[in-house]
C-alpha cells in the first residue's frame, strides 16, 4: 500500500504542479501582451526620449519667436545656423561687445542735412520726396523744398497729410547717431560722419511723436508700434550697422534675434538707397509758399519767454533770434532738441539763421 500511496501521492503532486504551471502561463499571458506591445512601441518610446532630449533646440527656436524665455537660447538658436542672405545670417556677422561711452558725442559731427549726392537739395528734403506721395514742392527751390504730401509712416502703420507749415513728421536715423557713437562711429572720420549722417539706407521720414519717443534706442529698448514693420526694422538696423562696421551689444542681438525669429527669413536689406533727382517724386506738383498771415509772431506767446513777445517782430532778421537773450540762443540743433525746442521757426526766441539751412523759416527741422 505505501508504494501505491507514493505512486498516489506523486500522481496528485503532478495533477498540482500541471495546474500551478497552467496558471502561472495564463497570469504571464498579460505580461507578455504587454512586453509585445512594448516591443512593438520601443520606437516611439526611444523617439520620445530622444525627442526630450533634443527638446532645447525647437524650444530655444520657439521662445526666439515669443521673445520672452532665455537669451542664451535665443543666441544659440540662430548663430551658426542662418540662411545665405538673410538678415539673420548678416546679424551673425556683427560684432556683440558692451557699449562705448557717449563722452565727446555731437550730434552736428554728422553734418545732418548736407547735399552728399550734389542734386542740390537738402537730405531732408530728399527724403520727404522719396518717402511722401502725391508731393508739392515750393517754386523756385529747383523742385526741392517740400511743402506738403501724404506719409504712410512704417513706424505707426497710419496714412496722414503733411503741412510744412504745422509740420508733425521728423527724419529718423533709424540707428541714432548716438547709438552709433557707442557702437564704434566714435572713430569715423570727417568724410565717414557725414556720410553715415545722410545715408538713405539710414534715414527715414516717421511722425515726429514717434521719431521723439524711439530717441537714441536700440532695438532691445524700442520697436514700431507698427509689428508688422519691425522685421524690416530691424533688417535695416543691421544693414547699416554691417554697412558701417558698427557692432550690437548684447541684449540689442537677443532683441533683434527675437524679432527676426518671428520673419521666416526675412531677407538682408537691399532696397535701393539713393535719393530722387530735383523735382522727382510722387505725382508732383509745383506751388508758391504762402503762409498765413502773422504766422511769424502768433507762435511768440506760447515760447520760453513772456518778455520776448513784444520784440519778435524784430527778432527774425537776427542771426541768433534777435534781441532774445542767451538763454534762448541754441548754439546748434543739437541744444535747441536737447531743449526740446525743434524745430524752432523764425521770430520765436532762439531761432537763428544758423539753424535753418534751407533759409524756410524753420530751423532744426
Amino acid at each position: 500500500m505505501l508504494p501505491s500511496s507514493r505512486r498516489t501521492l506523486a500522481a496528485l503532486a503532478a495533477v498540482l504542479s500541471l495546474g500551478l504551471f497552467s496558471g502561472c502561463a495564463e497570469d504571464a499571458q498579460p505580461t507578455v501582451d504587454t512586453a509585445s506591445s512594448s516591443t512593438a512601441d520601443p520606437k516611439p518610446t526611444r523617439d520620445a526620449s530622444t525627442s526630450s532630449a533634443e527638446a532645447p533646440a525647437p524650444a530655444s527656436s520657439d521662445s526666439d519667436g515669443a521673445g520672452d524665455d532665455g537669451e542664451s537660447g535665443g543666441s544659440e538658436g540662430h548663430a551658426g545656423s542662418a540662411a545665405t542672405g538673410t538678415a539673420s545670417a548678416m546679424l551673425d556677422e556683427l560684432t556683440v561687445k558692451g557699449r562705448a561711452p557717449k563722452t565727446g558725442y555731437d550730434g552736428d559731427l554728422f553734418k545732418w542735412r548736407s547735399d552728399t549726392d550734389h542734386n542740390g537739395c537738402d537730405t531732408r528734403n530728399d527724403v520727404l520726396r522719396r518717402d511722401l506721395t502725391d508731393v508739392t514742392v515750393k517754386a523756385r527751390t529747383h523742385g526741392c523744398i517740400v511743402l506738403a504730401g501724404t506719409l504712410d509712416d512704417p513706424y505707426a502703420g497710419e496714412t496722414y497729410d503733411f503741412d510744412r507749415s504745422a509740420n508733425a513728421v521728423d527724419i529718423d536715423h533709424v540707428v541714432a547717431r548716438s547709438n552709433a557713437w557707442q557702437s564704434g562711429a566714435f572713430n569715423f572720420d570727417e568724410e565717414t560722419f557725414k556720410e553715415f549722417g545722410n545715408d538713405p539706407l539710414n534715414l527715414l521720414a516717421v511722425s515726429s511723436s514717434l521719431n521723439r519717443q524711439k530717441g537714441d534706442g536700440d532695438a532691445a529698448t524700442w520697436l514700431p508700434p507698427n509689428k508688422s514693420y519691425r522685421c524690416e526694422y530691424v533688417a535695416r538696423q543691421i544693414a547699416v550697422k554691417h554697412k558701417y562696421d558698427l557692432w550690437v551689444v548684447p541684449a540689442e542681438k537677443d532683441a533683434m534675434q527675437r524679432v527676426l525669429g518671428k520673419c521666416d527669413d526675412q531677407p538682408a536689406f537691399t532696397e535701393d538707397a539713393d535719393w530722387p533727382g530735383p523735382g522727382d517724386g510722387d505725382n508732383v506738383t509745383t506751388k508758391e509758399e504762402t503762409r498765413p498771415a502773422g504766422q511769424k509772431s502768433s507762435s511768440s506767446g506760447s515760447s520760453s519767454s513772456g518778455t520776448s513777445s513784444g520784440s519778435s517782430g524784430s527778432s527774425s532778421s537776427g542771426s541768433s533770434g534777435g534781441s532774445s537773450n542767451s538763454s534762448t540762443f541754441f548754439e546748434n540743433c543739437t541744444a535747441a532738441r536737447e531743449a526740446g525746442a525743434a524745430p524752432v521757426r523764425e521770430g520765436v526766441p532762439g531761432y537763428g539763421s544758423h539753424l535753418d539751412r534751407d533759409g524756410d523759416g524753420i530751423g532744426c527741422e
